[in-house]
Formats: C-alpha cells, structure tokens, sequence
C-alpha cells in the first residue's frame, strides 16, 4: 500500500503525526536502513585550520589570500559538521488551497514537514520554522524532539483553519518577503526546505539565490496537475486564489486550452531558469503525488549532493 496526502481539514497536529508515524515513518525505517546518517548528516562545513598545500590536495580549497601574504600555497582545512539544523520556509498563502481532486496543496505541504521534521528530530537534530501567509506571521527557534515537529504543525493547521476577515483586500504573495525574513533569522549554516507554489510577485528569484550562498538549500515546489494543463471540462468558473477575481471561460474552445498550456510551460520555464540560476536543488511535488516516493526522491537528492561534497564540491561559503 501506498501512501497519499490525505485532506487535512479538520485533523489535529496529534492525529496528523501518529497517522505519518504509523503509515509513512515506520516504511520508511525499512527502506532507508541505515542511510539516516547519511541522508541527515551534517551538511555543512567549518573552517578548521589552515596548512600548506600538498601536491594531492584539491586546488580548490587553496585560500588565495593567505597564498598571497605568504608567497606560498595554503590550503584550507574544513570539519564537517556532525548535526543537522533543518529549517521550514513556509509558504501558507491561499494559494495553497487549491486542489483539483480530494487533495489540496496545504495538506500536502503539512504531510511532508511532519515527516521531514519527525525524521530530522528522531536522530539527533534541529528544527525550525518560518511561517508566511502575505506576512511573516512567525519564527519558531529551531528545536529538537516530537513535541516541536507537533508545535510546528500546531502553527501550520492554525493558519490554515484561519478564515480571512469579510471585505479585507486580498493580500498578494511576496515570497521574497518570506525569504529575506529567513536570512535575517538564520545565523547558523542550515538545510532550508522552502516550501512553497511559487506563485508569487516577482523578485523572489534573487534572496533565494543569496540563501543558496550561505545554506543548503532545497525548494519543494507544490502545484495541482489542473495547474498545467486543462482538460475538456465545457464552462466552469475560475478564480485566482490570491485575489479572488473570477472568470467565466469555455474549457471545450481548444484555442483557449492551447493558449493555458503555453503560459503554463512558459511559466515552468521561468521556474526552472530562477531555480538554477540560484543554484538551489529542486522537489516537485503534486497533489496527486505519493508522500512515500517524494520523501525517496528527497533521499536521492540528497546522496548526490553528499557524493557532489566527498568528491571535493564544497557549498560554498558566505562572504566576510
């Protein structure tokens, strides 16, 4: 059996967890054996010691400035760092309530912190939350143990259960708000999980760049199949989750479905562009999904990053 993001309507912090503990967790445990270390090692790295270079030292790590002042090759020495701190960049915009079939992009975005964080938490490490719903509604300090993943998905439900006030303007999504809330907020070199739809006001693309520099970063994209494609459906009235504002259109006028295809695409390609320009891994997760193999998909993504780093490939470092 399989596991799928189920509605999260109503569910508690406690059911949601036990229920991901029971279905997901306990499967995962048989899959990953002993990849855990692995897969949540400590990502980054410090600055341990400075030593002349060796002829089979990687050039790369030569501090060139060091090199400079003393008019002979130095190398850096790094240690790894043992610990994860994880942390949750949360957008929780109305966006999020979108789902074509049984399933909405919140509850699939619930599922997946809840097991990202318990796993985190049972080995050792710390986790930690921004939270964005048109304003950076909280930070929650990174921490450690079952009873902060539930404090997290405490906050997450919350929100979602929050119904707007009558006659308040619709609030448009600015995820670099979220973002440059997270640089400010983060002092420590983390895995960031930017957890979000990516439907947004311009001008996100750059403060995620600016993250990748200093953190690991891993954005987890969420979308609805309907997204990206319409399907023959005769008239149905849209409305834009953000603003509100609604449309009567023709689903049968193959010209119309045509054209929704190409902004479709043409805004897949402009995702795909801002994801790699910032250099940061991706997750693409649907509403249709299986939280089992989006969690495989996060392990694979992160074995690479970890052959990319043992073969020599650093993250790189802040400037100071």
């Amino acid at each position: 059996m399989r596991s799928k993001a189920m509605p999260a309507t109503t569910i508690t912090p406690e059911a949601l967890l036990h229920r991901l503990e029971w279905t997901v967790l306990r499967r995962l445990d048989g899959l990953l054996h002993g990849d855990y270390r692995t897969l949540f090692r400590g990502h980054g790295v410090d600055l341990a010691d400075l030593r002349e270079y060796q002829h089979s030292d990687d050039v790369r790590h030569i501090d060139w400035n060091v090199t400079a002042r003393l008019q002979t090759p130095y190398v850096r020495v790094y240690n790894e760092e043992r610990e994860t701190s994880a942390w949750f960049l949360l957008d929780l915009t109305s966006s999020l309530d979108f789902g074509s079939g049984a399933v909405k992009k919140r509850a699939v975005a619930a599922e997946l912190v809840g097991v990202l964080a318990r796993m985190l938490a049972r080995h050792g490490n710390r986790v930690g939350a921004v939270l964005y719903s048109g304003r950076v509604e909280a930070v929650i300090p990174a921490g450690s143990g079952r009873r902060h993943v539930l404090h997290i998905l405490h906050r997450m439900l919350a929100m979602a259960e929050r119904t707007p006030a009558t006659g308040a303007p619709p609030s448009e999504t600015r995820l670099q708000e979220l973002l440059q809330s997270a640089g400010h907020a983060i002092a420590r070199r983390s895995l960031l999980f930017v957890v979000s739809d990516f439907i947004s006001a311009p001008g996100w693309d750059k403060p995620l760049a600016q993250l990748s520099q200093r953190h690991e970063v891993l954005a987890v994209r969420l979308y609805d199949p309907l997204e990206q494609e319409l399907p023959d459906l005769g008239f149905v009235t849209m409305q834009d989750a953000e603003s509100g504002e609604q449309l009567f259109v023709d689903t049968n006028d193959r010209g119309f479905r045509k054209r929704f295809a190409a902004l479709a695409e043409a805004r897949e390609e402009a995702l795909r562009a801002a994801f790699a320009h910032a250099g940061v891994d991706v997750l693409e997760l649907s509403t249709e999904d299986h939280l089992m193999d989006a969690v495989m998909r996060f392990a694979d993504l992160r074995k690479r990053r970890s052959s990319l780093t043992a073969g020599g490939v650093l993250p790189r470092q802040p400037e100071h």
